[in-house]
């Protein structure tokens, strides 16, 4: 019980938790989240790039893309400059969905970290950010 992967795997728990109850859909899991912030961002994106950007190996990347596009949240087109390549961006409903979520983003981190004080929380930050 004091391995870190034990106490990683129970924040991780903790953190999915907080965020299925707080995010404000129960559908959208924090892979889809992720990556819908990053098409956000960045408007349109490859496929092999949003999966570099949100952290995904390329199987978990097409299931979380295939998920997505089920629910018309986000839509697929051929690169024209190169055909091997997808390109994925948010519909009109996705943009909605993101915009919502995003107003809720900033509670689940709050909630996560409610344990600890104001300095644990950004020593605990920094200190993840270290071996990711």
């Amino acid at each position: 019980e004091e391995e870190i992967g034990y106490l990683l795997r129970r924040a991780h728990q903790r953190a999915s938790a907080i965020f299925q109850v707080t995010i404000g859909d129960p559908n959208i899991t924090p892979t889809q989240y992720s990556s819908m912030v990053k098409l956000n961002e960045y408007t349109e994106l490859s496929q092999n790039l949003l999966g570099r950007l949100v952290g995904m190996d390329k199987a978990t990347m097409q299931g979380v893309v295939r998920r997505l596009k089920e629910r018309n949240l986000v839509d697929s087109r051929p690169d024209p400059g190169d055909a091997r390549r997808t390109l994925l961006s948010l519909t009109t409903e996705g943009q909605r969905m993101v915009n919502k979520l995003l107003v809720n983003g900033p509670a689940v981190s709050r909630e996560t970290l409610k344990p600890l004080t104001p300095i644990e929380q950004r020593q605990l930050l920094e200190l993840l950010a270290k071996i990711v």
